[in-house]
C-alpha cells in the first residue's frame, strides 16, 4: 500500500457489513486525527463490501464499547463501497483478508495499490486481521476494539512519519 506523504492521506475503512469493525476504525481514527496536528487536513470514512445495512446505525455493541473508551459512533450510517471510493480516497483499509478480495474484485486495476489490510500498520499485534465480532458477545468487540486501536495508531504513526520503519514482528523464541 503506497500513500504520498506530501498531504495527509484521504483513508476509508472497510469491513462487511459496516456496522461492527469499520465504523469503528472510523471513529477512532477520526478521533486520533483530532488529537493530532492533522485535524483538518483528511477525509475519514468508512464503508462495506455488502449493502445489506446500507442506512443502519453501528450495532448497538460497538457504539456502547466506544462510547465507553470516548468514541463516538452514534451519528454513523452503513454503506456499500462504490467504484468511485477508489479514486475519491487515497488509502482503502480493510479488517480482514476475506474484504481485501472483495475490494480487489470492484476495485479498477490502476487503484489496487490503494488496498490493504488495517493489521499491517500494527505488525507487532499478534494478528493480521481484525476478527469480526457481530456473532460474539461484549469481549470479542472488545477486542476488536483494541486491535483497531493498535491499527489506527499505527496508521496514524505510517502518516505522520512516513520515513520511519514500522516495527517489525515479534517472533517467539525457541528454547
Amino acid at each position: 500500500m503506497e500513500f504520498s506523504s506530501s498531504a495527509a492521506p484521504q483513508v476509508l475503512f472497510v469491513c462487511m457489513g459496516n456496522i461492527c469493525r469499520s465504523p469503528t476504525a472510523e471513529a477512532v481514527f477520526r478521533k486520533m486525527v483530532e488529537e493530532s496536528p492533522l485535524t483538518a487536513k483528511m477525509h475519514i470514512d468508512s464503508a462495506g463490501t455488502v449493502g445489506a445495512h446500507a442506512g443502519a446505525k453501528p450495532d448497538p455493541r460497538a457504539i456502547e464499547i466506544g462510547k465507553a473508551r470516548g468514541y463516538q459512533l452514534e451519528k454513523l450510517r452503513a454503506r456499500q463501497v462504490t467504484s468511485a471510493d477508489f479514486s475519491r480516497f487515497d488509502l482503502v483499509i480493510a479488517m480482514d483478508s476475506q474484504n481485501v478480495q472483495h475490494l480487489k474484485a470492484i476495485c479498477p486495476p490502476t487503484e489496487t495499490h490503494k488496498i490493504g489490510l488495517l493489521m499491517s500498520f500494527a505488525p507487532d499485534a499478534g494478528s493480521s486481521e481484525v476478527p469480526d465480532p457481530y456473532y460474539g458477545g461484549a469481549a470479542d468487540f472488545e477486542h476488536a476494539l483494541s486491535l483497531i486501536e493498535r491499527g489506527c495508531r499505527g496508521l496514524l504513526r505510517r502518516i505522520t512519519h512516513p520515513h520511519v520503519a514500522p516495527p517489525k514482528p515479534l517472533r517467539k523464541r525457541i528454547a
